[in-house]
């Protein structure tokens, strides 16, 4: 942190504009998520597939969820409509253009292939897609980007392996791998050999863990599958162990407030363990996850998180912004030039002494 920061001397009128202008690392979004209903309708024209809405307003009025599973069921039979790599390049290219706008600078992207290899939509249609896209960000918008390859845990650890194979040839196109869909009865050890594989090429891990499922699961992502990242992981409030050991070794969380708040997961932002996580010492980032489906993107989750926590100021603004940043998995030296442009606007907003 600066030595030149004052917290104390930004008032908390000056967060909104702060948080929208500061550079902000997104950690935790799924492509697929962030297809809008107008998209959907577009490439489902395109296509020649009947949606089983009527019309744009229909389709968000059905993004009224119980749990997780009840958003998944909506989530793969809108995914349908992407079939072709310019599909994708379509999907990727409208994020990133609504990631620019919420002051992203750097964005690790999850992506499902499953989800569409199963429907025959061949790996490298996905891949080059979203590729082609993360490229046009980088000269167009100065934004840089990543993607991590998600396995669905509903399904078997030998489908995870077979996924890993077929997108190998592709293996310069992507980062990581990561662990998502229906968490409950789907532990993270069951899939301990495809992230044993991914690690001796060279891939990040990450995993989703402690959203639905128990404290337990976030201790098997560590211990288990050497995650670098949890994603989510509210559930680690369960559990003071827990706590002190992602204090210690500081390990990120990668956080979704609207997320949890859309899926039941807390009743209310005001009732978030946030607060609870980042005072303990963790190192929690804020992302938007499924953003189309949820209620917002990044900088919504920002403004709404905030609203319903009155006590925040300048200070978690600090912390949660310099977190998604230092948790990326770009070079050291970006790092410290993102850090100072950080701290620059922070020293902007500070008023005289």
């Amino acid at each position: 942190m600066s030595s030149t920061l004052d917290f104390s001397r930004i008032p908390r009128s000056a967060l909104p504009g702060l948080l929208a202008r500061a550079p902000k690392a997104e950690l935790h979004m799924h492509i697929e998520g962030s297809l809008e209903p107008e998209l959907s309708f577009q490439l489902a024209a395109r296509h020649g597939i009947t949606l089983p809405y009527a019309s744009v307003e229909a389709l968000r009025e059905a993004m009224d969820f119980e749990d997780l599973q009840s958003f998944l069921n909506l989530y793969y039979a809108c995914a349908d409509v992407l079939r072709t790599e310019d599909d994708f390049f379509e999907l990727g290219w409208a994020y990133f253009q609504r990631a620019a706008a919420d002051g992203i600078v750097h964005a690790e992207i999850f992506f499902d292939p499953q989800t569409h290899t199963a429907r025959g939509v061949p790996m490298g249609a996905v891949i080059l897609g979203l590729h082609r896209a993360s490229e046009q960000a980088r000269r167009q918008l100065g934004l840089s980007s990543s993607l991590i390859l998600c396995f669905l845990r509903h399904l078997s650890e030998e489908e995870a392996l077979q996924t890993l194979e077929a997108a190998l040839p592709y293996r310069e196109f992507f980062i990581g791998v990561g662990l998502d869909s229906a968490e409950r009865d789907h532990p993270p050890a069951k899939f301990e050999r495809v992230f044993a594989w991914a690690r001796t090429l060279g891939l990040h891990v990450v995993a989703h863990a402690g959203e639905e499922g128990p404290a337990a699961y976030v201790e098997q992502a560590l211990d288990l599958l050497h995650a670098e990242r949890i994603d989510h992981g509210v559930r680690s409030i369960d559990s003071p162990a827990l706590m002190q050991r992602l204090a210690h070794e500081g390990v990120p969380l990668t956080v979704c407030p609207l997320s949890n708040l859309k899926l039941c997961v807390v009743p209310d932002l005001a009732e978030h363990p946030l607060p609870q996580l980042l005072a303990a010492g963790l190192r929690v980032t804020i992302n938007s996850d499924d953003p189309a489906y949820f209620g917002g993107y990044l900088l919504d989750n920002f403004r709404a998180l905030f609203d319903a926590l009155p006590q925040w100021g300048a200070a978690e603004a600090y912390a949660l912004l310099r977190n998604s940043l230092q948790a990326s998995f770009v070079a050291p030296e970006q790092k410290v030039a993102w850090m100072a442009q950080l701290d620059a606007r922070f020293v902007a907003a500070m008023t005289p002494a």
